[in-house]
């Protein structure tokens, strides 16, 4: 009886409730800068820190501003760029630069905790099983921040 009562509820949950919470709409943050607020200064810092570097050297591409941000010793983990400050310039520069928003494109939250600092961030991405569609998703970006600047960055990108 338990084993059938656990199919059921298994059925059950991929049949109607999985469906509605991916139907569910990713929503931007409409106060970013209310999400930089902390009672500890120091996570309110990183924090900071980490919303200005996204939006000046990664979404402006600003990359003269980058020793702002990124430690000469700064180390990065996604697979597709290289692991180097280096590196991430060069990715950032190969487009012209842009005007400084003062808000992240597409920001639903910040999150800091310790050293890190996290950000989630809307996608839509094409809907392979549906040509010509899309759907929407969520990607977080992880920092480690050290002697304020960002000295690590992790996140979700694969190799082809």
């Amino acid at each position: 009886m338990r084993s059938r009562l656990a199919l059921w509820a298994t059925a059950y949950v991929a049949a109607v409730v999985a469906p509605v919470f991916a139907q569910l709409p990713v929503e931007t943050a409409a106060d970013q800068p209310a999400l930089l607020d902390s009672d500890d200064a120091s996570l309110a810092a990183n924090k900071q820190l980490v919303f200005d570097f996204w939006r000046v050297v990664r979404q402006a591409r600003r990359v003269d501003r980058a020793s702002e941000y990124l430690a000469e010793s700064y180390i990065e983990r996604d697979p597709t760029i290289g692991t180097s400050r280096a590196d991430v310039l060069a990715l950032a520069s190969q487009s012209p630069p842009e005007p400084i928003e003062p808000t992240i494109d597409e920001l639903v939250s910040i999150v800091a905790e310790r050293d890190l600092v996290v950000l989630a961030l809307r996608r839509e991405l094409p809907d392979l099983e549906n040509e010509g569609q899309t759907y929407t998703t969520t990607s977080f970006e992880l920092f480690r921040v050290a002697d304020g600047k960002i000295v690590e960055h992790w996140n979700h990108a694969t190799k082809d």
